[in-house]
């Protein structure tokens, strides 16, 4: 597959290979595109759970929070993980 590149890819290209970070230019590309399908990954597994997010709005699963009740859950989020924390750091303290 012969691919073209714009000056300013391909000088990146020869950046990235002139610093020892990869072989070849092949390797840049493949790069490249591995993070693009993890990207794309991403943003699709994102969309999925929005989606999923909004088609249980619809269903009415959902409860509405005034800002006490924000600040409660907030609370509890962080006691538990501060109580994880604790948890691991006393794990590790006894290694």
């Amino acid at each position: 597959m012969n691919v073209s590149l714009t000056p300013e890819l391909e000088k990146l290209v020869d950046r990235k290979v002139s610093s020892g970070m990869y072989q070849t230019a092949s390797e840049v590309i493949r790069e490249g595109l591995r993070l693009l399908a993890e990207r794309d990954a991403a943003r699709d597994s994102l969309r999925r759970d929005i989606k999923a997010g909004f088609d249980a709005i619809e269903r009415g699963e959902y409860t509405d929070c005034d800002a006490a009740g924000i600040k409660k859950l907030v609370g509890g989020v962080k006691k538990r993980g501060r109580e994880r924390w604790d948890a691991e750091q006393s794990k590790h303290s006894k290694k």
